[in-house]
């Protein structure tokens, strides 16, 4: 398996990594923003992206977004194909452009939302912490991008303060590193409680 920093010549790749994060949230029924081949093919083209491949098969993919004025980046479209999941491979994958983030990016904060728990679990173990909305960036494009996720008007209701997602920032000038086990039983009833309390409305 090689895992490199992207560039053009994946290009070839950008429709079955779309394809592939459309169909992973039909599957999984979570809010997964779609991206579409010409949006994945300027991460590739800007270096900002890391993709798996098996060969010349496409394995796993993430790319980095710039916000800000470059005081955040953040780390999003983590994938992995369905023929290599359960390898360890989004792991991999997930360190490596974070490993990009902090050398390209330095001086700025990491920030992701998800709902899925092995994301966070991820997050968590790389030394983000769970945050409000509100300590994430501002910039309104990045919010736009939430658009194409099922679960957009919940984030619309609150007011861009809370969604199903949780937000999650990793700060390099913070000096209290996340030290805390990892406690699963404490993300997963957070997500419950916000499900309990978002898809209820929703179904009003």
């Amino acid at each position: 398996m090689e895992i490199v920093v992207a560039n053009e010549s994946h290009f070839k790749y950008a429709h079955i990594i779309s394809d592939t994060i459309t169909e992973s949230a039909k599957v999984r029924g979570t809010g997964i923003a779609r991206r579409t081949p010409e949006y994945i093919m300027k991460r590739l083209q800007n270096g900002n992206a890391i993709i798996a491949l098996d060969g010349d098969k496409f394995a796993g993919f993430c790319y980095i977004e710039v916000w800000g004025n470059k005081d955040f980046v953040a780390n999003s479209g983590l994938i992995v194909h369905p023929d290599y999941r359960n390898q360890g491979l989004a792991k991999e994958i997930k360190k490596a452009i974070f490993d990009l983030s902090r050398k390209k990016f330095p001086d700025a904060k990491i920030f992701g939302i998800t709902t899925g728990l092995a994301v966070m679990k991820m997050n968590y173990e790389l030394g983000y912490k769970p945050v409000t909305f509100s300590e994430l960036t501002d910039d309104p494009e990045f919010w736009k991008g939430c658009q194409t996720c099922k679960n957009f008007d919940i984030l619309t209701r609150t007011e861009q303060k809370m969604c199903l997602c949780t937000g999650m920032l990793y700060d390099p000038n913070s000096k209290k590193p996340v030290t805390k086990k990892w406690n699963e039983k404490a993300f997963q009833r957070l997500k419950k409680i916000k499900e309990a309390l978002f898809l209820k409305k929703k179904q009003k």
